[in-house]
Order: C-alpha cells, then structure tokens, then sequence
C-alpha cells in the first residue's frame, strides 16, 4: 500500500506582540492629561469663533461648554475606557473651568466712575435718534447771527464744559454751545457699539446745527473735533461761517493708513507705561480684548460701557501729560467728565472707511484757523495737510505747546482765538 503525504495546508500563527503594560499606562495617562489641558483652550477657541457670528452671551457660553465637554471626554475616554470616570474628570475639568473663569474674566472691573463738576443745561432728543447733553452760554448783548458750536476731541473724550475762553467769546457776541457726543460724557450710549460712526456724528452735528435754529455756524473742534468738524465741512458747506481747528486729527486715515501719524503712547514715560500695564492686565480685560477682535457687540455685552468707560477715564489720566512738552511733568485740572470707549475705539475704527473729503474742502471758502503746538506729538505733516486743502486757512504754530494748547498755552489760545473770532 502506498501512503501519499498531503502537503501541510495550514501556517504556524506567530503570537501577537502585546504593548508592554508600563507603555500602555503611560500612553493611557497622556491621553487623559491631554484631554484635561487642551479642554479649555479648545472652549476658548470655540468661543472666540462662536463670537464672530453673535453677541448673545448664552450662546457663546453653550458653544464653549459643549467644546470643553467633547474635548475633554474623547481622549479621556480612550485613555480611561470607563464611562463613569470619563464623566467624572469632565465634570471636574468643567467645574475647575467655571470657576477659574468666575474669579477671574467674569469678575467685574471696580474702577470709579469720575464725576462731571456741572450739569448740563439741557438734553436735545434729535431725530438721528441721538440723546446729546449741551451747555449754553448765551451771548453778552445783542447776539451774532452765527453761533459757535465746540467739538470735542477723543473720539468719545468730552470736557466738563464752558472754560475761559468760550466765556470769553460770549463778550464778543457768540451764543457758546458745547456738547458731549454721542457715546461720551453725558449723553447717551448705543445698545449697539457698531453704530458710531463718523456719518452718525456728522449727523448728528447738522441735528443740533438745525435744532439751534440758525442757517450758519462757527465750529471750533480740537484733535478728533477739528475732524469731525472738517467732514460736517466737505458734507455741509453752506452751514459753516468759521472754524478754529486746534491739535487737529488726522484729515483723511486711509491716507495715514502707512504714516506715521504720531502716537501719544510712544511718549509715555516707564512709571506712565508701568501704570497702564498693571492696569491693562486684568483677565476680565484680556479676555474682552479678544472679543473686541472678534466682534465689538460681543465685547459690549460682556463689558458694558458702565463697566469700561471708568477704566478708560484712568487709562486717559494716566496718559494725559504725554500730550504735553513734558510728559514727566503731572497734570492737574484734567476734565471729571465720563469719557466714551466704545464711542472712541469704533468711531475711529470706522474713519478708516469714509470717503477722502479733501476734494469737496478744496472747493470751500471758509476761513479757519489752525493751532498746532510746537511739540504736539502728531506728525507736523497733518496740520500742514489742513493748511494746504481748505483754501483761506491760517496755520499758526504755538511754541512750547503740545497737544493741549489751551492747558500749556492759555493765554497765547485765548488771543489767537478771540482775535480770530472777534474780527
């Protein structure tokens, strides 16, 4: 008999390696670990990316709530393969979260807010929408028919009303109104912060210009309240009589944009810089700085203007002699009143948006005054570049004098301007 050997049909199965346990417990554990640290920063992120989209607070909560959980449970999860622990490290991770967030970006800012030293005369409620505070001084006399109107500068940095000289100018025959703009000082602030715009307060002036019943006006504006005055100008050329235009601003930002137009924090000195650092490091801040990138209407929800207006009133203090020849040198007498930050950090947001007005203003007689301090520290150039577009302006430069002529040079502002004015 003859035995026929079948070929083997079948392969020897090698074991399978197996992770040796100490690398296993060391790959689980750094899932958990990086479940745990990358949770917030994911909630953080979500946050930031839900804000760009909406300012309801709920919302941007439920988003980075719902991030930290997903981030947190998944590695944990793989790291742990327990459902219960899963749960209970998430739970701690978001409970941790909360309350760091409670003690720190959630926990209100206590500056005191300044208080004005007068009231107002009254309130104008203007079709615009806009609720402005004014003072009123009426003229010594029989009144001219061109009153003056005062534009504070900022944006969203009102005074704390009449000073010398325009109590001065009523002995010359001017009705003095002054006001504090919209998202400033007295008057009313915007549920939404994305409507100041430079339109909104050049609307606004024509609103007063029409409620004061006259058909022209004398502006004097310094900083930001020679350019709101400059564009109420080019958009209204037939209403305006004069204009006194001190430290202006900058004419047209677009054409800035790659300039430097001079910058007040570039002068402070290290105790200033000190100062504002220590109070620029709140989280509650930092937190609501990034909103800011993110979507002003979101920062304005998480930090209404009650709450930053006050930190922005101290921030200006501490700043303010920067704008002097002598930046080391306190400064006393500082305006009381409530400035706007919302007011300023849109409005000026928005400047870079506005169409060049230089090419209407070339075609406008009107004459004008430009005070620039010798030591002012924006750029020379922006003054020259009002000197040179409006066509019977007077450019007069004030030596030892910043950016505040009226505080460092009283007396030379009060001659250039009732000079000016009393003609």
């Amino acid at each position: 008999m003859t035995t026929t050997q079948l070929p083997s049909q079948t392969r020897q199965i090698k074991p399978r390696r197996r992770i040796p346990r100490p690398v296993a417990l060391i790959g689980r554990g750094l899932l958990v670990l990086l479940g745990v640290l990358l949770a917030p920063l994911t909630a953080l992120a979500a946050l930031w990316a839900t804000a760009t989209v909406t300012a309801d607070l709920a919302l941007l909560a439920a988003a980075g709530i719902a991030a930290l959980i997903v981030c947190c449970a998944l590695p944990v999860y793989a790291g742990v393969r327990r459902r219960v622990i899963t749960a209970l490290i998430t739970a701690g991770v978001l409970l941790t979260t909360a309350l760091a967030a409670c003690a720190t970006v959630l926990q209100p800012l206590d500056e005191a807010a300044p208080h004005p030293r007068s009231r107002p005369t009254g309130y104008w409620e203007l079709p615009t929408g806009s609720r402005l505070a004014y003072t009123l001084q009426r003229a010594q006399g029989t009144p001219r028919d061109t009153p003056v109107i005062v534009l504070h500068g900022g944006p969203g940095t009102p005074g704390d009303g009449p000073d010398a000289v325009e109590r001065l100018l009523t002995t010359r025959g001017y009705d003095v109104y002054s006001y504090d703009q919209l998202g400033s000082g007295r008057s009313g602030r915007l549920a939404d912060p994305a409507g100041y715009t430079v339109a909104r307060q050049v609307a606004d002036l024509e609103a007063v210009r029409a409620r004061i019943g006259t058909d022209r006006v004398v502006l004097m504006g310094a900083s930001w309240g020679a350019t709101l005055a400059a564009e109420y100008l080019a958009a209204h050329p037939d209403h305006v009589a004069r204009m006194v235009l001190t430290s202006p601003g900058v004419l047209w930002a677009p054409a800035w944009k790659d300039r430097s137009e001079g910058d007040i924090w570039d002068r402070l000195t290290p105790k200033q810089q000190h100062r504002l650092d220590e109070l620029e490091a709140s989280p509650r801040l930092l937190a609501w700085s990034v909103l800011m990138e993110a979507n002003p209407r979101a920062a304005h929800a998480l930090v209404p203007d009650a709450e930053i207006d006050p930190v922005f009133a101290k921030l200006l203090t501490i700043a303010a002699p920067a704008a002097t020849c002598h930046p080391d040198r306190p400064l006393t007498d500082l305006p009381e009143s409530v400035p706007g930050f919302y007011a300023n950090q849109l409005t000026t947001a928005d400047q870079l948006t506005v169409p060049d007005p230089r090419p209407a203003l070339r075609r406008v007689h009107v004459p004008t005054l430009i005070l620039r301090g010798s030591c002012d520290y924006k750029n020379p150039g922006i003054a020259r570049e009002y000197d040179e577009v409006l066509p019977d302006s007077t450019l007069v430069t004030v030596p030892d004098a910043g950016h505040l002529i009226d505080l460092e040079q009283p007396d030379v502002y009060r001659r250039a301007v009732t000079g000016f004015l009393g003609e």
